[in-house]
């Protein structure tokens, strides 16, 4: 097996890595309308929210720096700006965890502080909640997608995967863009978003499949050159 092929199939399992680790970084107590007193009794789906989280980050910025000896020998530039807009989506990622360990630290003052009627605790609450979902469903998803639309017209001029993929792949990551916009400035709701979000959330499991089972064109590989 040659290196080509090897680096489609890890960046292809560390994509369904990455959506394993996202299913389970999902902290469905934070959503229900007494969140406040539910989080500090929910402490474990928390952290274990947070991990998960913070492995789904991994995981993407991993397919990324792996991809990036192939990417480079057709364009390098365009193959750091990919790597690039991984690593900063992971920051906002990073951030995203510390609201949800934040909101767990503000559950346990609140519980502490007998559950009171003020509003202050909410108010903080609200912030929190309003901003772990922007930087999760606008900041994290509008970056990866800057970079999904680097590599996509990428794998598109060069044909290392067949172009009806890759344009696939640009228009997906244009409507994401597009719904992340939307929903930062509150047009739209957040299940809008993520339904938005779908062509290329499915077009990525069909990407990661094609690189497991077929991975890039193998003369594309061999021949290419940076440009």
């Amino acid at each position: 097996m040659n290196t080509g092929r090897k680096t489609a199939i890890l960046a292809g399992a560390l994509y369904f890595s990455g959506i394993i680790a996202g299913v389970f970084s999902m902290v469905p107590v934070i959503d229900i309308p007494n969140y406040l007193a539910q989080i500090s009794a929910n402490t474990s789906q928390v952290n274990s929210g947070a991990f998960f989280q913070f492995l789904m980050t991994a995981a993407h910025v991993g397919m990324a720096i792996t991809l990036y000896p192939i990417l480079k020998k057709q364009n390098e530039s365009l193959a750091l700006g990919y790597v690039g807009s991984r690593l900063v989506a992971a920051a906002f990622n990073i951030i995203g965890v510390i609201i949800l360990l934040l909101l767990l630290t503000l559950s346990q003052e609140f519980v502490k502080a007998g559950a009171p009627v003020s509003i202050h605790f909410q108010t903080i609450g609200e912030l929190l909640r309003t901003g772990r979902d922007l930087v999760n469903h606008a900041g994290v998803v509008m970056v990866m997608c800057v970079g999904e639309l680097t590599l996509y017209y990428l794998l598109h001029q060069t044909k290392l995967v067949p172009r009806w993929l890759a344009g696939w792949g640009i228009v997906g990551a244009v409507v994401a863009i597009v719904a992340g916009c939307l929903f930062m400035f509150r047009s739209i709701d957040l299940m809008t978003s993520v339904y938005m979000d779908f062509p290329l959330a499915l077009q990525e499991m069909v990407f990661a499949v094609w690189l497991i089972s077929k991975g890039f064109n193998p003369s594309v590989v061999v021949s290419g050159t940076a440009k």
